[in-house]
């Protein structure tokens, strides 16, 4: 059964939220928990926000505690994920992909991060594995394909490589300007065909 003046509360502190103004959510949503330490909305809401000030501990512990209440909910693990990444603890970000993927092996969000992590820890072959099955549902995702070029280019296969990275830039003229600065494509300074792509 909902509380009116707990979902009150929550709507507040979610308005701030969206507005950026995230210290003044967290107050909210301790309100929340203050009255209800179980309010999974709250737990994890905060948790965003906590995460977005950087502050990646006090975040995790907001999300493990909304985990021991509902250990199934894909909101809180994508969430988790994405702060254990950016805390640069890809081990365990990598066991929740897999725990989310066991059960939804096409969850893409999952699969994206998945894929990040494992080019970041230079598993290529397996980061590449990944894109291919986004680009399965989404064959037009950008985003995707640029790492997918990046992986082909890691793995040397240049020539591939280079003909996903035209599909791109056709698409979006912006992936010039990020290939030209990225470290994967650094090797290829040199190459005509990166070249012509780039200028």
């Amino acid at each position: 059964m909902t509380d009116p003046k707990i979902d009150s509360i929550l709507d507040e502190a979610n308005r701030l939220f969206l507005q950026g103004k995230l210290k003044e959510s967290i107050v909210y949503y301790d309100k929340i928990l203050q009255e209800n330490p179980d309010n999974i909305s709250s737990l994890n809401n905060k948790g965003y926000a906590l995460s977005k000030l950087k502050l990646f501990n006090d975040a995790l512990k907001c999300y493990d505690a909304a985990l021991n209440l509902d250990s199934s909910d894909i909101s809180i693990m994508v969430n988790k994920i994405s702060t254990l990444r950016k805390k640069g603890d890809y081990a365990a970000a990598l066991q929740y992909c897999d725990v989310i993927l066991d059960e939804n092996p096409n969850y893409n969000i999952a699969l994206y991060h998945k894929e990040r992590i494992l080019f970041h820890l230079e598993n290529f072959t397996e980061s590449l594995k990944c894109c291919n099955q986004i680009l399965f549902d989404y064959p037009k995702n950008t985003d995707i394909l640029y790492d997918k070029a990046c992986n082909l280019i890691m793995l040397s296969k240049i020539s591939e490589g280079l003909g996903v990275l035209e599909q791109i830039i056709s698409q979006d003229i912006r992936y010039k300007h990020k290939a030209r600065n990225s470290d994967c494509f650094k090797p290829l300074m040199n190459d005509k065909k990166f070249q012509q792509l780039i200028s």
